[in-house]
């Protein structure tokens, strides 16, 4: 089976040199054939992206623009359409995920970008929307207007089916030429969401592209570089400092690195009626994705002093990770993933024979493993199922612990009361914490949400002021003054 990915703009009688990327799995073996563009052919993309975005895209408003990818979004959401079918087809082969986490997870995070969550992300950043469309009236007087680039170059990295979906709306938001660059591990879903798009909206053919090269390419990635007013880079901490340093001075760089989070679990969530529950949502945070994305939690604090103690509610997780294990498998791993996993659990189990108060749930045949420890300190796992769980009493316990990952944390999942909820964000957002949800929710951020604690559309545009001074000085130059 072979199927050839990414999006260009038309480029005439070009020859689009390809690359075959090849996936097995589920008994299938699928050939995705990836554009791989020239250093001319890479300009010639970049000036017609920029060229029609301008004539177009900033032509439209922001209410029309909402409404074609309120309408794409709606047809990836319909389960008959031929490009659903073929996501839900072909993904499962490319990432390994199970066809069901596939499915539900596709569902809950296009639900994301229909018409009224992308109108709130809109009003989250700016405020006023039309603001992206016209000058208009600030509270400190005179004008602003909103005024995305010229071209945003999104590079992405592929440990989340969609995940690219983020950052290349929020530059079809701020009405910008938007170039992405897929990652080898999943190039397909960027591509197929552009073609609908421009199946929509015919007028957008030329406003974006959809490219891939090989990590690490410097010199198209240097190219590339030279010709974008903002590069979004998503990857390993290692990829995006190789980049910064590659990227011009004068162009705008957002880097979104490695982060890790955690849970939060109060003992007033751990009486007999509401721990499974609580148990429930928080293997869910662990097996969505297999723990994949920066939002997954790794570790599960665990206050003492709850009718199920927390040593018996990390059993309750392991009960759940392996009811969860028969409804949605652990992808296969790579060999490096697997040594990785032997060798943590190993670590575990090791040092569990001099410390009574550890345990480790989970044979080698389990495709999980959890760890109960007293007074651990903060340390990731090596994701694919794993968690710890560690017991604490006051929140305030915690911040030793975490403190050495104040600049790599992200999100925290609560099950807390609604006084500790308030009292405990304080604390976690002094500690570099930026996202704070519930349990069974970690890997699925709200529309609008500050990525890493800065803004979505707000870091993309610039804002253009007209002072009152300036409108004031232009009456004396009226038709009508006297």
């Amino acid at each position: 089976m072979r199927e050839r990915v990414g999006y260009l703009p038309e480029l005439g009688e070009e020859v689009i040199e390809t690359k075959i990327l090849t996936f097995t799995g589920r008994n299938e073996v699928l050939e995705i054939e990836a554009p791989l563009l020239t250093k001319q052919q890479m300009q010639q993309v970049t000036e017609k992206v920029k060229k029609a975005s301008a004539e177009v895209l900033k032509s439209m408003t922001i209410t029309e623009i909402i409404s074609i990818i309120d309408q794409a979004v709606e047809v990836f959401l319909d389960r008959n359409s031929l490009y659903r079918k073929k996501a839900e087809q072909l993904l499962p082969i490319i990432t390994g995920y199970d066809e069901e986490m596939i499915r539900l997870g596709l569902t809950s995070f296009l639900k994301k970008f229909r018409k009224p969550e992308l109108q709130r992300f809109v009003v989250e950043d700016l405020g006023n929307p039309l603001l992206l469309d016209d000058f208009h009236p600030r509270a400190k007087k005179g004008f602003s207007k909103a005024v995305g680039p010229e071209l945003i170059l999104h590079v992405w990295a592929g440990n989340v089916p969609a995940l690219p979906l983020w950052s290349l709306i929020s530059g079809l938001l701020v009405k910008s030429g938007n170039i992405g660059k897929v990652s080898s591990a999943e190039p397909l879903f960027a591509g197929l969401f552009a073609q609908a798009l421009v199946e929509i909206a015919p007028q957008l053919a030329d406003c974006l592209a959809i490219v891939w090269w090989k990590g690490g390419d410097e010199e198209r990635e240097t190219e590339m570089f030279a010709h974008s007013d903002v590069v979004v880079g998503y990857g390993s901490n290692q990829s995006l400092e190789a980049m910064r340093q590659r990227i011009p001075v004068s162009t705008r760089f957002l880097p979104f690195g490695h982060k890790v989070s955690f849970g939060v679990v109060s003992n007033k969530a751990l009486d007999s009626r509401k721990a499974w529950t609580t148990a429930h949502h928080a293997a869910f945070d662990v097996i969505q994705f297999d723990q994949q994305g920066c939002y997954s939690p790794h570790i599960f604090y665990v206050q003492n002093g709850g009718a199920v103690s927390a040593s018996e509610f990390a059993q309750y997780i392991a009960h759940e990770l392996e009811c969860f294990e028969k409804r949605y498998p652990r992808r296969v791993l790579s060999l490096e993933e697997m040594t990785a996993a032997i060798h943590w659990r190993n670590q575990e189990e090791v040092t569990s024979y001099t410390n009574s108060s550890k345990q480790v749930f989970g044979q080698t045949e389990h495709q999980w493993t959890v760890v109960y420890e007293e007074g651990a300190a903060f340390s990731p796992t090596c994701s694919n199922r794993t968690i710890k769980v560690i017991a604490f009493d006051e929140i305030e316990d915690l911040l030793p612990s975490i403190k050495p990952y104040r600049k790599y944390l992200q999100s925290v999942g609560a099950a807390a009361s609604p006084k500790e909820l308030f009292q405990w964000a304080k604390v976690l957002g002094k500690s570099g914490v930026t996202r704070i949800t519930a349990l069974g929710k970690m890997t699925s951020p709200e529309s609008g949400w500050h990525h890493d604690g800065q803004f979505n559309l707000l870091d993309l545009v610039q804002m253009v002021d007209i002072e009152q001074s300036a409108e004031d000085y232009a009456e004396n130059f009226a038709p009508y003054i006297d």
